[in-house]
C-alpha cells in the first residue's frame, strides 16, 4: 500500500486544498490520500475554526472521494501533534511500502525548522504543492496546483467561490458567527 498524508490546519478548508487532494490521486501512485486536520499548528497560536468543525467541513467536502480518508489523529491527541508523530502513527497502523508527504509551496523555507525534521525526512517523501509566487528551488516532487487562494485571506474576507460548494453555506455562517 503506498499512501499520502496531507496535513494542515485547514482554517477554512478552500478549493485550493481540494485541488491539492485531486492532483495526488491524479499523479501519485497511491492506494490512499489521508488529510489530516491539526488540533493546533506548532506554529501558530490559535485557529478561527474549532478543531472538530475544520475536521467535520473536510469530511464533508471530501466525502466523494472514494480514495480520501479525513483523519481525526491529530485532533484527538488534543495537543500540538508533530508531523513526524503523525507519520509514525500512519506508518504503525497501516505498514505502507510508501508515504509521501504533501505540503504546500508556502511551508518549504520553514521545513528545516519542523520537529525532528532529520527523522521525517527519512520516513517519507515529501511532494509540494505549487503555489503562484512561490518558488521551489529543492527537488522534490510536485503537484502543479496554483491556485492562489489561501486561508489567511479567506479568514480576512470570505469569498464563496473560493469554498468547495458542499461547506459553502456552513463555512460563511460559522465564519460570520450566526
Amino acid at each position: 500500500m503506498k499512501i499520502a498524508i496531507f496535513g494542515g490546519s485547514f482554517d477554512p478548508i478552500h478549493k485550493g486544498h481540494i485541488k491539492i487532494v485531486e492532483e495526488a490521486l491524479k499523479s501519485l501512485n497511491i492506494d490512499r490520500v489521508f488529510v489530516v486536520p491539526t488540533f493546533l499548528n506548532p506554529f501558530k497560536n490559535s485557529s478561527l475554526i474549532s478543531p472538530i468543525d475544520r475536521f467535520n467541513f473536510l469530511k464533508e467536502a471530501l466525502k466523494s472521494y472514494k480514495s480520501v480518508e479525513v483523519s481525526d489523529f491529530e485532533i484527538k491527541q488534543n495537543r500540538v501533534t508533530h508531523s513526524i508523530d503523525t507519520v509514525l502513527f500512519f506508518k504503525k497502523e497501516y505498514s505502507p511500502e510508501k508515504i509521501y508527504f504533501i505540503i504546500g509551496a508556502d511551508n518549504v523555507k520553514n521545513l528545516k525548522k519542523w520537529y525532528n525534521y532529520q527523522k521525517l525526512k527519512e520516513e517519507v517523501e515529501f511532494v509540494v504543492a505549487t503555489r503562484d509566487n512561490y518558488p521551489i528551488k529543492e527537488n522534490f516532487k510536485k503537484l502543479i496546483v496554483n491556485i492562489d487562494i489561501n486561508s489567511t485571506l479567506l479568514r480576512r474576507e470570505i469569498k464563496r467561490e473560493y469554498l468547495p460548494e458542499e461547506i459553502a453555506d456552513k463555512v460563511i455562517k460559522y465564519l460570520k458567527g450566526y
